[in-house]
């Protein structure tokens, strides 16, 4: 089994975050994930397929923002919410406040 790797804290850097959530269908993963607390990538709704879902959930661990747990065949992705607060005070809760209330969110209409 492939392990895999999770920034320290402190190698968490602004840009590699704000990167990660620059993209909209990441930034409805993680608001997904902010409202059930931790959940499967296969719980996630997204209009994206598995292998692209994978891609994002990557580029969020890599980056800091989501902490992945393996169990059998399933990931089960959660947020890094006390190290962002810790490294970026009130940086993730401004952006998924700002995406909640937004207009902006993807959804599977945007496919049709």
């Amino acid at each position: 089994m492939k392990i895999l790797l999770h920034p320290d804290k402190a190698d968490i850097h602004l840009s590699s975050v704000l990167y990660a959530l620059s993209d909209p269908v990441r930034l409805s993963i993680i608001s997904e994930v902010r409202k059930a607390g931790e959940c499967t990538c296969g719980n996630i709704e997204v209009p994206v397929v598995k292998s692209t879902l994978s891609h994002h959930a990557r580029t969020l661990r890599e980056a800091g923002v989501v902490k992945v747990r393996v169990q059998g065949t399933q990931r089960f992705l959660s947020l890094r919410t006390d190290d962002l607060e810790e490294r970026f005070p009130g940086l993730l809760a401004s952006v998924l406040d700002a995406y909640d209330t937004s207009d902006e969110k993807i959804t599977l209409s945007h496919l049709e």
